[in-house]
């Protein structure tokens, strides 16, 4: 077999040293600091404008390269400053995301309860009882008989309406519950961003945006085993999930203990939660290795997307369960939550088998 040679010209075959570590780390924290001047300019109250959301955003992906990058270079970086800015950096990312996270929660499952009740809206609330004259009788809505043959096709529509009728109050349920949950954590990242806390870490990140605190070691050392390192880490945990399962698109894994009482996350998600953070960590590494000449890895962004609709489904699903274990809600309303629940688990299968067609995928190499 002939043998390979490196190309001089790629970036991932090249010895990258701390230098380049500390130019990625320099400019994620100079777009660190661009993006919290731009959300103090733009204001961040009531709801925020589309300019403070975008501000947030940037803030959050700042925050998230620095704290990937001291994370997998570790070794290469004084201990003390940066076990102590990693945690800061995580409080600030999952702080600002929480917002954005309750308001797609909420978007996506009102959209599922549009399609899953068969209507471009949602519902209208089902009407009361109509009440005759001063008799104080009250008429029922009429219902369909059930007789010989058309028993199946009752029990249908019957499923049927029970959906349509919980639908808007399953909505108005989620609504209510989510909305509250984004405002208050709207409330908790406007009070986190002018606290105390935050302006220390700022302060640190103004300060790395000059001055990067590299091991005397770091300026001649190669960036590659570590990069390698992630990416094995990454490797592994993907060994570990059941892709031959995954490969089988609706096999209803993620389903089972769909009906279990404990409120407790799906344990069985937590291994695709830590695969989808590991890749984050690895897709950082290549930026650092590849710096200004970094392209698009399509296979690792198809994974990532469809991680993260991984994560979004499970999340959604949850949302749905915790609904319906709401006290002294009608039974069509735990019908739809029911159905939606479902439907999100399923949202999940499908996301694990998306994941595992793109990594599947055979890396491209050069002849």
């Amino acid at each position: 077999m002939a043998q390979q040679h490196l190309d001089p010209t790629d970036p991932m075959a090249r010895t990258v040293t701390g230098n380049a570590l500390a130019g990625y780390l320099r400019a994620q924290a100079t777009e660190f600091l661009r993006a919290l001047r731009q959300h103090r300019e733009t204001g961040a109250g009531g709801n925020g404008s589309a300019e403070s959301v975008d501000a947030a955003r940037a803030l959050r992906r700042s925050a998230r390269r620095i704290s990937g990058s001291l994370h997998t270079f570790r070794p290469l970086l004084d201990p003390d400053w940066s076990e102590g800015m990693r945690p800061e950096l995580a409080w600030l990312s999952g702080t600002l995301a929480l917002e954005h996270a309750y308001a797609a929660r909420l978007e996506r499952l009102l959209n599922a309860l549009h399609r899953l009740s068969g209507s471009p809206a949602l519902p209208s609330q089902p009407t009361a009882p109509t009440t005759t004259g001063t008799t104080g009788t009250t008429t029922p809505t009429p219902t369909a008989t059930t007789t010989g043959t058309t028993t199946g096709t009752t029990t249908a529509t019957t499923n049927t309406a029970n959906l349509t009728v919980g639908a808007a109050k399953a909505g108005a349920l989620l609504d209510r519950q989510l909305t509250l949950a984004r405002t208050r954590a709207h409330s908790a990242a406007l009070q986190a961003l002018g606290s105390s806390r935050f302006h220390a870490v700022a302060d640190k990140v103004a300060v790395l945006a000059s001055e990067v605190p590299l091991t005397p070691s770091a300026t001649t050392a190669d960036l590659h085993p570590l990069a390698a390192a992630a990416e094995e880490r990454l490797t592994d945990a993907v060994a570990a999930l059941p892709l031959l399962t995954a490969g089988h698109p609706y096999n209803a894994t993620a389903l089972v203990h769909g009906l279990s009482p404990d409120p407790a996350p799906h344990a069985q998600d937590a291994p695709w939660h830590q695969v989808r953070l590991l890749l984050r960590l690895h897709r950082y590494a290549r930026e650092v290795i590849e710096g200004a000449e970094a392209t698009v890895n399509v296979r690792l962004l198809a994974a990532g997307q469809a991680l993260n609709r991984h994560r979004d489904a499970a999340e959604a699903s949850a949302a749905a369960a915790s609904a319906a274990r709401t006290p002294r809600i009608a039974p069509a309303t735990a019908y739809a939550l029911g159905v939606l629940h479902a439907d999100q688990r399923h949202e999940v299968e499908a996301a694990r088998f998306a994941f595992q067609q793109s990594w599947q995928k055979q890396r491209v190499t050069t002849p």
